[in-house]
């Protein structure tokens, strides 16, 4: 493992007159494989398993941060590729990094940039040394390597900051996913040596391999050589569906370090949540409850309910009677309906609300679970109520 605590590295620290906590992972309870714990942070504390919501660019779409925080939220994801296009990682570092610039008090995870430049498809160049891109924004040109998305992440101050990697497609050959694999652990290391160590932050390394079990498992071996502060699962949630991604955790989460946090990136929908909690993991992002409480859907411990339909109209019941949340507390079904009908961006935002804290709610609920040893009986009992769906009274 390189040396990351030099002179000059330890210079850099952007807060050297506050006291922090180290970086570390706790783990409080088992339940099967799931587990119950802590990470500790530089800026707080996070309860796994978690939920991070998505604030793309320094800004959880349609909430204030602190509204964020009152769903419960503890932890949220900002991304690289679009905050180095706009404003710009030096502007931002200039305004004392991502969670001073948007007013947010806790831990700041970044996404390294690599999915989002993955997908501009002809609009990037992929080489050993990076990713040479062109903004979606206004055609400008740019270079995106392992040292350079470590060091924007350093200046957006990021407490988790992410390695750089290749995001494999799927469905792909196994010899395309070997190579992909390998050039991330190539990535991966140079990103570890570029990583500037603060007490009280990290780096997580992300494991690549596709769904194929002998990648997964060389993918692992070469991040924990190299040594992080946690590992990510990457390469899922790409189209293969929930069945094969089960399949792959099952596989890939008993071949990670148990004293670090694993992360399952960009999932994903509660039942994808449930499920991988089961098989170990412990963190999670999705902008799934955001955009869906923008399109008008609304999730609820009886399922997906579509604001908009007709038979809402006049509908006084809560959306979810169990949600303490001002969309459920406050209102009704048929004035959301009549906002999300009137375009009142009032209804994107309690529903966007209500989305959150009901994934906050989730996540409370497995982490109570695993305390008490029920986690099979809470996964039953939501698959039981999912499956009823919304047509009864709640």
């Amino acid at each position: 493992m390189p040396d990351n605590q030099s002179k000059d590295n330890q210079s850099k620290d952007k807060h050297p007159e506050i006291k922090r906590p180290e970086f570390n992972f706790t783990i409080h309870a088992t339940d099967g494989k799931a587990r119950r714990g802590v990470v500790q942070t530089a800026w707080g504390a996070v309860d796994t398993p978690v939920f991070m919501p998505v604030g793309t660019a320094a800004s959880v779409k349609a909430m204030m941060p602190w509204q964020v925080a009152e769903t419960g939220a503890q932890i949220i994801l900002s991304n690289t590729y679009h905050l180095m296009l706009r404003p710009g990682a030096d502007r931002i570092e200039k305004l004392g990094g991502v969670r001073k610039l948007m007013g947010w008090d806790g831990p700041l995870l970044t996404d390294s940039g690599g999915f989002q430049v993955m997908s501009l498809g002809p609009l990037r160049k992929i080489d050993e040394e990076g990713v040479t891109f062109k903004s979606h924004l206004d055609g400008s040109r740019y270079k995106l390597t392992p040292e350079s998305s470590t060091e924007i992440q350093h200046k957006l101050d990021a407490t988790i900051t992410m390695a750089f990697d290749e995001c494999t497609p799927y469905p792909c050959t196994k010899e395309e996913a070997e190579e992909s694999m390998a050039l991330s652990m190539r990535w991966a290391e140079r990103s570890r040596n570029a990583f500037v160590a603060r007490t009280g932050y990290g780096q997580f390394g992300i494991v690549q391999g596709s769904v194929f079990e002998d990648l997964r498992q060389k993918s692992v071996n070469q991040l924990t050589n190299i040594g992080f502060e946690g590992y990510a699962i990457g390469g899922l949630a790409v189209g293969e569906g929930q069945e094969l991604m089960f399949d792959t955790l099952d596989f890939t989460t008993p071949m990670m370090p148990e004293d670090k946090p694993r992360y399952l990136m960009g999932v994903g929908k509660p039942s994808d949540i449930v499920g991988a909690v089961m098989r170990g993991v412990d963190m999670f992002d999705c902008v799934l409850p955001t955009r869906s409480g923008r399109t008008a859907q609304g999730f609820t411990r009886r399922g997906a309910v579509n604001i908009r339909n007709a038979r809402h109209a006049e509908d006084t019941r809560p959306l979810d009677s169990e949600c303490g949340c001002p969309a459920c507390s406050k209102f009704s079904r048929a004035y959301l309906h009549h906002l999300f009908k009137a375009d009142e961006i009032q209804g994107l935002m309690l529903l966007t609300w209500h989305n959150l804290r009901y994934y906050q709610d989730l996540m409370a609920g497995l982490r109570y679970a695993i305390e008490q040893g029920q986690l099979a009986d809470f996964a039953a009992d939501f698959d039981a109520q999912q499956a009823r769906g919304d047509i009864d009274p709640l």
